[in-house]
């Protein structure tokens, strides 16, 4: 998969993310929840995007785990909305799923970066 394939997926991702979290219904957990999944999916896009610019091998691998960690963490905030029965589990399935692709991706590419490291 492309650089630029990954820039317009994970700018996606976010895109899809702030607009699910924007249909969320007005409570204490639901604001903290918009919150988070907001800033962790938007990080998914500013980070890898960063990581286009690496100055370096260690500082690529150090933004990609960044990546990996905000991307697994829109998984969770997600999936811990379901069990507040906050979405229907149909609403979003899909960012969950690319949220768990994305993941994968990147995990993926860093092992690749980390064996190929000198």
């Amino acid at each position: 998969m492309s650089g630029e394939n990954l820039v317009f997926r994970t700018k996606a991702f976010a895109i899809n993310c702030v607009n699910i979290a924007e249909k969320l219904k007005d409570s204490y957990l639901s604001r903290h929840i918009k919150g988070q999944l907001i800033r962790c999916s938007t990080s998914v896009a500013a980070n890898y995007r960063a990581t286009r610019l690496a100055q370096s091998k260690a500082a690529f691998i150090a933004k990609l785990s960044i990546v990996i960690e905000e991307a697994d963490e829109s998984e969770f905030w997600l999936d811990f909305a379901l069990e507040f029965n906050l979405f229907k589990k149909e609403e979003i399935n899909s960012i969950m799923k690319e949220a768990h692709e994305l993941t994968s991706i990147f995990i993926a590419s860093r092992k690749t970066a980390q064996r190929n490291k000198v």
